[in-house]
């Protein structure tokens, strides 16, 4: 970067005003980097010239090779409009789906961002994503539609047709901002009217309900993108032109002679100028006129393009002289037409100017953040603003402020960490050499040339003499290299040092910020928040008014840490900055061992860390990873700490079975995260398993017709029948199973009996509880501390209402007979306490729900308490591995009906009374079992009872023991066997009915032309795919073609249909849901019909099957299947002579 602009940068980061943080937003392909290059052209950074060639911001090489942006990246331009220069951080950002967390990171950091849409693609899936996630970090969009130049070129659209193809593009972006304004205003309306439910007391007479949707009231007029309010811009980033219509607004309102503020209203929409009255009329549509953006704009475009194409050269020179631009000899003399159009339109539009002014103009400053953003960012979790600490609420004012003065707080956030290379970063870089410095090494080449001269001579002298004179001549030479030896040295250490240099290029981490509040400063200490740091907690602990630099207590989720660099981000350059003012984005080094992927920085601990990022995409493609020589286990280690440390997608982790696993979006996701582990961090060979693809197992009601749609028990059953099926479901001695699965099981020790029915639940309660995973884990927590009797934990009204508006709607969901009750039965949910399986208490004399945290209901003793949490864990263990390949369950609620602990009660007492005999015979008690100790006491009738009759029995030891309770060892060997035998009763439950396995599903979406949709359809049956929907995109000869795929089926799918339609058609695979698949895994034909339809072996492809033993083969499970067939057969080994 040039000295004077860097110096210029410095000083305009200090004014507020005139900062502009954005980011562009797209679908991939649709020119998000090429419009970046474009911007960057006009700081001189790059030539015009190769603007959309070169992708500047694309830096890494495989972004290069693959033609797509796989990270975001952030520069630094200026840009000067009527006599004020603006400071403009742009951050250019991925646009395929497997880095759509990348995009979060950016938005998160910016006030405004462009968003960019294909003229001919139109609105694409990503598009939509992106929309939203702008929605949700209430930042303010701004549109523009590029790839004009393609309308005119490739579907030679007439003005008028690109017209009406543009307006309709204009009303479908509306409409994706219309439905996410709209589900805004209804979600507020509806907090409003549960408030006012709340707050006010019982109405007296008549109640009037308001049907208004609040949608008449509320002004979105400026939310939506027309070009007439200045936010749409049309553009070709690849030809260097783009206008918004104020600038022809002010060019024809000196040539017509009306206002450019007419203009500006009517240049857009159904309006076209009279000729002979030279008045604008309205209604063009209707009179067969041309609009006025067709007559003065789009014509103008259009027959430019065809005198270039057709190099029509009387026309081109018309053009360029009447517009007033300078073209140059080689430009105009090209073979490539695009070149000469490029070096005219760059000039009479250019794009950079046109997408400045516009941020410039439209896009706020850091100091017109909203109130309600602020808000947003502060409350994590189900917090409300006012429960916030008053400290915390004071910070509103720092942030509304963005103040750059020494006393204002400060408060800085990373959205991510990035990896460079330590000799990319300032203080490595080679610099400049003074003058003194360049002599010195002159004058050491000079002695290193003599040298060299003088050697050569000394063997020549030696090979002609010889004797006395030729010793003494090796003598002086040997003297006269012996002078020169220190350079020599010297030159030695310097190669060593470069050596050194060279094998110690470590990867240095960055981290990506923005500062919201405060000044920052190199060496500055700052508070390191954790995502799970809470203030309200910790402010108490510490000391008023203190500061990082003080010694303080230790305190959970809160560190210190010193900055040790400051980088100003210019692409792929990075800039040493000593101080950084509010309102800016900038690279901070020396966070690495603070930050791990986000964080919140402050110099105040009243702070509260800022909402976690909103992810669009889930990672769900996992592979396991192993170095191909075990000594570089420990590389590995190390490579995969950084990888999860430089990726804010990525999941890193160690399965049970001792795999190194990792946890990506997708294929090219994981393509790019083992290429950066093999190069730039663990910098070893790997080897990578196959993928692993998740599973769920489920049940489902027994099926009415059999395999060949025959109605189940009318057929006659044959005789010979397969015995794998028996052999699958055989139950073991002591486990009783009824007619309709009810499964009976004791304990080993006999003392508890529990029976468990399995039930599947309904699809909506399943979707309800994956959806609502964060609130039932909030759930859990709040009752497990109320039944620990810590009452710290304080729950907000919102929070309430939330928790009980989720249990209305589970209700809602288990509708019938079989569920009356039972959402206030519900024990706990599975597994990790907050999956989509429920476990219902359906026990007599023994009350327990997970709804406690709504009632404030306290801990009873009784004894079913003492081991509440055995039968617990026994149901998350259930769960968390189900009988089938040991994959978590799904969409499953296991009753318990019946939990019988009468012998265990008996035993107690037995225990308690054998040691009080024993002190009197003076015998010991010869138990195996631990003695239990009193306390707590037992609520049952059959329990009390049990006392009773002993206490008649035994009347001594009832007088010593009165006011004494029993209690239960919840710690002892029985509770283990507890939660052994429930996990057992609950996976024969599962077994007595028909099982199935749940495969996760990708949404497919394909853009495709009509010659290839043949091709596209025969690759997703193939792969098991189910087509949803094919439409055709107006005005275009593409369908877009929506499918739902499995994610078992989708490797290599993108590349297969590629090549199968010569590249004119791409998949973007979004993961969406779970779902079962139809076929029985452990089906075998029964009837006749089967048996004939089927035949004996019934080897046709059961999908469920071959999915179910791949699984239990790569866990290193039993698979039942012949590992030689046609064993009779004759084989010869010796080959055919």
């Amino acid at each position: 970067m040039v000295h004077a602009s860097l110096d210029k940068t410095i000083r305009l980061q200090k004014n507020t005003s005139c900062i502009r943080n954005i980011c562009i937003l797209a679908h991939v392909d649709h020119g998000k980097t090429t419009l970046a290059d474009c911007l960057i052209s006009s700081n001189g950074i790059i030539s015009s010239r190769l603007a959309g060639k070169l992708r500047y911001l694309d830096s890494r090489e495989d972004e290069q090779i693959r033609g797509i942006t796989m990270k975001s990246s952030a520069i630094s331009l200026l840009f000067g409009k009527d006599d004020q220069e603006y400071l403009i951080n742009l951050i250019d950002s991925p646009g395929h789906v497997d880095f759509s967390s990348e995009v979060s990171t950016a938005v998160r950091l910016c006030d405004g961002c462009i968003i960019v849409v294909d003229a001919v693609e139109g609105v694409c899936p990503q598009t939509h994503a992106v929309l939203r996630q702008a929605w949700l970090e209430n930042i303010r969009p701004i549109l523009v539609i590029n790839k004009i130049d393609r309308l005119i070129m490739e579907l030679k659209f007439t003005p008028q047709e690109a017209y009406s193809h543009l307006k309709n593009i204009l009303e479908q972006v509306n409409a994706i901002t219309a439905t996410l304004f709209t589900s805004k205003v209804l979600e507020e309306r509806a907090e409003k009217e549960t408030e006012t439910q709340l707050t006010s007391s019982s109405a007296h007479g008549d109640q009037v309900y308001d049907w208004s949707a609040g949608l008449e009231f509320t002004d979105d007029s400026h939310l939506y993108f027309s070009p007439d309010q200045g936010n749409v811009i049309f553009a070709s980033a690849i030809d260097g032109w783009g206008f918004g219509i104020e600038h022809f607004a002010k060019l024809y309102s000196q040539k017509i002679g009306i206002k450019s503020s007419v203009l500006l209203k009517t240049l857009w929409g159904d309006y076209y100028l009279n000729t002979k009255t030279k008045k604008i009329v309205k209604g063009d549509q209707s009179k067969g006129k041309k609009p006025l953006f067709v007559q003065l704009v789009l014509d103008n475009i259009w027959s430019l393009y065809e005198a270039v194409t057709k190099r029509d050269k009387e026309k081109i020179d018309k053009i360029v002289s009447s517009l007033g631009l300078k073209i140059s000899a080689r430009e105009s003399r090209h073979t490539d037409p695009k070149v000469q159009l490029n070096a005219i339109c760059s000039q009479w539009l250019p794009i950079s100017e046109a997408v400045l002014s516009m941020v410039c103009n439209k896009l706020p400053s850091p100091l017109d953040i909203t109130a309600e953003r602020v808000e947003k960012l502060m409350c994590v979790g189900a917090k409300t603003f006012d429960s916030l600490p008053q400290e915390t609420q004071e910070l509103k004012d720092a942030f509304m402020k963005c103040s750059s003065e020494e006393t204002a707080p400060v408060i800085v956030f990373v959205s991510k960490m990035f990896a460079v290379d330590t000799k990319t970063l300032p203080k490595n870089k080679p610099r400049p050499l003074s003058q003194e410095e360049i002599a010195q090494r002159r004058e050491f080449v000079r002695q290193r040339h003599a040298e060299k001269l003088a050697a050569s001579q000394g063997q020549e002298s030696e090979h002609q003499a010889a004797g006395r004179n030729s010793t003494d001549k090796i003598l002086k030479t040997g003297d006269t290299s012996g002078d020169n030896q220190p350079p020599t040295n010297q030159m030695e250490t310097m190669t060593l040092a470069t050596g050194k240099l060279e094998s110690d290029n470590k990867e240095a981490f960055v981290a990506f910020a923005r500062v919201f509040s405060g000044v920052l400063k190199r060496g500055k200490k700052l508070f390191v928040l954790g995502p799970k740091y809470d203030p309200a907690e910790s402010l108490h602990r510490l000391p008023p008014g203190c500061s990082a630099a003080d010694d303080l207590p230790s305190i959970p989720h809160l560190a210190c840490c010193t900055l040790e660099d400051l980088y100003l981000l210019m692409g792929r350059e990075l800039e040493e900055l000593q101080e950084v003012a509010s309102g800016n984005v900038l690279g901070i080094g020396g966070l690495q061992e603070f930050v791990l992927k986000s964080a919140t920085l402050s110099s105040s601990p009243a702070c509260p860390p800022f909402t976690p990022l909103n992810f669009e995409a889930t990672p769900i493609v996992r592979v396991a990873i192993e170095p191909k020589h075990p000594s570089e286990m420990p590389q590995l280690l190390k490579g995969m700490k950084l990888l999860n440390q430089a990726d804010p997608c990525v999941q890193v982790l160690v399965q049970e079975t001792g795999e190194h696993v990792i946890i990506t979006a997708g294929e090219v996701h994981l393509q790019r995260c083992l290429d950066d582990l093999k190069e730039r961090f663990a910098k070893i060979e790997i080897s990578v398993s196959t993928p692993i693809i998740p599973f769920r197992e489920t049940i489902t009601r027994p099926p009415k017709v059999d395999m060949v749609n025959e109605e189940i028990g009318r057929q006659q059953k044959v005789a010979i029948i397969h015995q794998s099926k028996e052999e699958q479901n055989r139950i073991p001695e002591g486990v009783q199973v009824d007619a309709d699965g009810l499964v009976t099981m004791s304990t080993p020790n006999r003392y508890a009996t529990l029976s468990v029915r399995a039930t599947p639940l309904p699809d909506e309660a399943t979707r309800l509880l994956e959806e609502n995973s964060d609130l039932i884990r909030m759930v859990e927590q709040f009752t497990s501390s109320l039944n620990e009797g810590n009452k710290t934990q304080e729950m907000n009204l919102k929070t309430q209402e939330r928790i009980q508006e989720f249990k209305q709607k589970l209700e809602q969901s288990l509708q019938g007979r079989k569920w009356r009750n039972a959402v206030e039965g519900i024990w706990s949910f599975g597994p990790r306490k907050c999956g989509p399986n429920i476990l219902m208490n359906g026990c007599e004399g023994y009350e327990r729900s997970v709804w406690q945290c709504l009632d404030k209901a306290t801990k009873e003793a009784s004894l079913f308490r003492d081991f509440d949490n055995s039968i617990v864990s026994g149901f998350q263990l259930a769960t968390l591995s189900g009988p089938m390949c040991e994959e978590p369950l799904m969409g499953v609620c296991f009753s318990v009906e019946k939990w019988d602990m009468s012998k265990f009660v008996e035993q107690m007492l037995v225990d308690k009374q054998d040691p009080e005999e024993g002190k009197v015979s003076g015998e010991r008690p010869t138990k195996e079992e631990a003695t239990p100790v009193l306390g707590s006491e037992l609520d049952s009738t059959s329990e009390n009872k049990l006392l009773q009759d002993s206490n008649q029995q035994n009347p001594k030891s009832s007088n010593k023991r009165k006011g004494e309770t029993l209690i239960a060892d919840c710690y002892g060997p029985f509770s283990g066997q507890l939660i052994a035998t429930m996990k057992e009763a609950c996976r024969y439950a599962m077994q007595a009915k028909p099982q199935r396995l749940m495969a996760a599903m990708y949404t497919c979406e394909i853009m495709a032309t009509a010659e290839v949709l043949g091709r596209v359809y025969a690759v997703l049956s193939k792969r098991e795919g189910r087509v949803l929907q094919e439409e055709m995109k107006e005005g275009t000869d593409m369908f877009i073609i929506k499918a739902v795929l499995p994610v078992a089926e989708s490797f290599g799918f993108a590349d297969e249909i590629r090549k199968r339609t010569s590249g004119l058609a791409s998949p973007q695979l979004v993961f969406s849901h779970w779902e079962v698949i139809s076929d029985d895994p452990f089906w075998v034909p029964t009837t006749e019909e089967e048996y004939l339809h089927f035949g004996e072996k019934a080897d046709s492809e059961n999908q469920a099957r071959k999915y179910m033993n791949a699984v239990r083969k790569r866990k290193g499970l039993y698979v039942d299947e012949k590992i030689v067939e046609h064993a009779e057969k004759q084989r010869t080994l010796s080959r055919n002579k």
